[in-house]
């Protein structure tokens, strides 16, 4: 007969992967033991393995749960019908928003997905495509000139957006909702700018 899974599974797991993230993102994977983790966790080293057959397993749980989440937060936007300027706009926000709190699991995204078998990073990269894919098309709407015509352009205009989300989160990752929003326009306002200017 299957063992029941525990009422407080769930919490448990989360306590263990937000434990995890913070371990990793200060030590390094690579550096990160065990053992250090279960004096992060205040739990024995068994009852990691009861949930996590080791380190590996470990991260790409980690790593799979926060780019599952960002992934299901674009593409559950409503964006149907919304004009390109405003879609821009709530993409961006939303990122930088579904940052927040998460600068571990963002640390860890950024640094340690090396250390995975090819399998697993290719299913985690799989939502970066995606969501990578999500702004372009956004960005093509803006300026279907360099769609058409400059497809190189058109990707690192996408590229670079990434990179001023990724600035906010190296600079400004103790910002709370407002300083997110108000950033939000700001990488609005410059794409805006850059992509419609001088095709």
């Amino acid at each position: 007969m299957a063992r029941p899974i525990a009422k407080d599974y769930a919490f448990k797991r989360d306590h263990i992967l937000n434990s995890a993230a913070m371990l990793f993102a200060q030590e390094g994977f690579a550096g990160a033991s065990m053992a250090a983790l279960a004096q992060e966790c205040q739990i024995s080293k068994a009852n990691i393995y009861h949930y996590y057959s080791g380190k590996d397993a470990l991260l790409f749980d980690l790593l799979d749960s926060y780019l599952k989440a960002l992934h299901q937060k674009l593409t559950s936007l409503k964006l149907d019908g919304v004009p390109p300027e405003q879609k821009l706009f709530l993409l961006v926000r939303e990122i930088l928003l579904a940052y927040q709190g998460m600068d571990h699991q963002h640390q860890v995204q950024l640094n340690e997905m090396q250390h995975l078998p090819k399998a697993q990073q290719d299913i985690l990269r799989s939502y970066q495509r995606d969501m990578i894919s999500i702004l372009r098309n956004v960005i093509a709407e803006l300026a279907p000139a360099v769609a058409a015509k400059d497809k190189s352009k058109l990707h690192a205009v996408t590229m670079s957006v990434f990179a001023m989300l990724n600035w906010f989160y190296m600079w400004n990752r103790q910002e709370g909702t407002e300083a997110r929003e108000n950033y939000a326009k700001v990488v609005t306002d410059l794409t805006l700018g850059g992509i419609t200017s001088n095709h």
